[in-house]
């Protein structure tokens, strides 16, 4: 699987959003013409965030930061085959 697979993205930004819905969390799938699938999550009827799935080494990864915030803050991912990667979502970006 190449780094930039927009499938596997889309599949994983799908599963995450069934179980964030599982959470009652609202979230909007976004598949743009050209550029990465992005899953964007609600929260009182605003966006609260936009999650990319990247691949990361050998696993696939959910983060919630732009790229240039990655820099200096670390631990805005998740690995995306966790299975608490919808609560940990939950935590960090809504609460």
């Amino acid at each position: 699987m190449s780094t930039h697979n927009p499938q596997a993205q889309f599949i994983h930004l799908l599963r995450l959003g069934w179980d964030l819905r599982t959470l009652g969390v609202g979230t909007a799938l976004v598949l743009p013409a050209i550029g990465r699938p992005v899953l964007e999550v609600m929260s009182g009827g605003e966006t609260r965030a936009r999650i990319t799935a990247v691949r990361r080494g050998r696993e696939w990864v959910f983060t919630w930061r732009p790229w240039w915030s990655r820099c200096w803050r670390r631990g805005d991912s998740v690995c995306a085959e966790a299975d608490n990667a919808a609560d940990i979502i939950v935590a960090e970006v809504i609460a």
